[in-house]
């Protein structure tokens, strides 16, 4: 059994890999800004999860949760999935907003890992797996916080395994495309109340460039890829993204 820590772990995507990671017999903080709701989700699995408040964009919160995990035993599994959206055009896109992305999606990434390394390195052994997006390689109009931030977790990924391989810790990234969580239906009830669009309209307007399978991806679908990157069938697979958005 490993313990494996999921930040943003109440959301939809969160939930979807918690839940693979006990299936297959790990132990999984669940960690999430509100703790009611990681509590909630927590609980579920009594015996096999524990429920922690963390914000990823607060280095004492992340260095405490840290600490607190690595009394409990070894942290083999670091899964970066917080997220938040905003759309707006680049003259419209109000700073306070560029920077709380920026801080959650890019600067979490970076405190987690710089607190959870030290203990990986000393262990010998770890897997880190950041949730970045298909936008990590790929632009949206009107998600300029989201794409600069997505592409920078890439580049964190890619240092973070140069620097990790000589310690067997592997880092990787995956590349979601459009999973029906609650963050993408309210961007496509935005879309229709805002612009009168239906759904599929909508969502051919977020999904940009063209989905080749035209379809949602299942939240299980990137939960499985998550997975597999931190399994021992991943062990020689370091420094990459694995894209799992239905052909973008």
């Amino acid at each position: 059994m490993r313990n494996v820590l999921v930040t943003g772990a109440a959301g939809g995507l969160g939930k979807a890999i918690v839940k693979k990671f006990i299936e297959e017999g790990d132990f999984v903080y669940v960690t999430d800004l509100k703790l009611e709701d990681a509590e909630t989700v927590a609980q579920k699995y009594a015996g096999k999860a524990e429920a922690l408040a963390l914000n990823v964009a607060d280095s004492d919160s992340v260095h405490q949760v840290i600490e607190y995990v690595i009394e409990k035993g070894p942290l083999h599994v670091l899964i970066n999935n917080a997220g938040l959206q905003h759309r707006d055009k680049i003259e419209d896109f109000p700073e306070e907003k560029w920077d709380l992305l920026q801080d959650v999606m890019l600067k979490g990434p970076f405190l987690m890992t710089k607190y959870a390394f030290p203990h990986m390195k000393e262990a010998g052994i770890g897997r880190i797996i950041n949730i970045s997006s298909v936008h990590g390689e790929t632009a949206t109009p009107e998600k300029a916080a989201y794409v600069a931030a997505k592409h920078g977790v890439i580049g964190l990924t890619k240092v973070t395994a140069l620097e990790g391989a000589a310690h067997n810790i592997t880092a990787n990234a995956v590349l979601p495309g459009p999973v029906k969580t609650p963050l993408l239906i309210k961007q496509l009830k935005d879309l229709e109340e805002q612009q009168g669009l239906s759904e599929k309209q909508a969502l051919a307007k977020i999904v940009y460039p063209r989905q080749a399978m035209e379809r949602f991806i299942d939240e299980s679908e990137v939960a499985d890829g998550v997975y597999f990157l931190a399994s021992n069938s991943a062990s020689a697979i370091t420094g990459e993204t694995l894209s799992i958005s239905g052909g973008i």
